[in-house]
């Protein structure tokens, strides 16, 4: 598989399972074949979330990333939790408003950026309701609709 120069992974779930109140841009921690497992976009953040420690730093919990092809014995554990890279203001921010209101920090979008480094933007999330869901659902449905009507309409 070649590399690819952008790399775009995203979260397709949290949308819909979550109300996104504010986002942040943050770098990850990773050994040798694990940059080279995402540039082959060998990645997945569907099931993963992120927990700060006993230290206040905070960790991308449950976050797959494949084993390189090419390694050699010295590959790494795909499903290994991964150091987040904040400014400190901003991991005091996040902490005390997982702490105080029991809001979840959620990756929404694993990336590389032009200089070919790593990112994962991250979203301070609150979990939506059941009806919260219906409406996003119903949403959904009524804009492939109305496509669908201006698509038979211009032909």
């Amino acid at each position: 598989m070649a590399l690819q120069k952008n790399v775009k992974i995203k979260n397709r779930k949290a949308r819909f399972e979550y109300e996104i109140l504010d986002k942040y841009s943050a770098g990850i921690v990773l050994a040798g074949t694990e940059i080279k497992a995402i540039r082959e976009g060998q990645a997945s953040i569907a099931e993963s979330f992120c927990e700060f420690n006993e230290n206040g730093e905070l960790f991308v919990i449950n976050m797959t990333v494949q084993e390189y092809s090419h390694a050699t014995h010295f590959n790494h554990n795909p499903k290994s939790e991964r150091k987040l890279l904040l400014n400190r203001s901003e991991l005091k921010k996040l902490e005390k408003s997982v702490k105080a209101s029991g809001l979840t920090i959620i990756p929404l979008l694993l990336f590389t950026n032009d200089k070919g480094l790593a990112k994962m933007q991250i979203a301070l999330c609150r979990g939506k309701r059941e009806f919260d869901k219906r409406d996003s659902i119903k949403d959904r449905d009524n804009k492939r609709d109305l496509s669908r009507i201006k698509k038979s309409f211009n032909n």
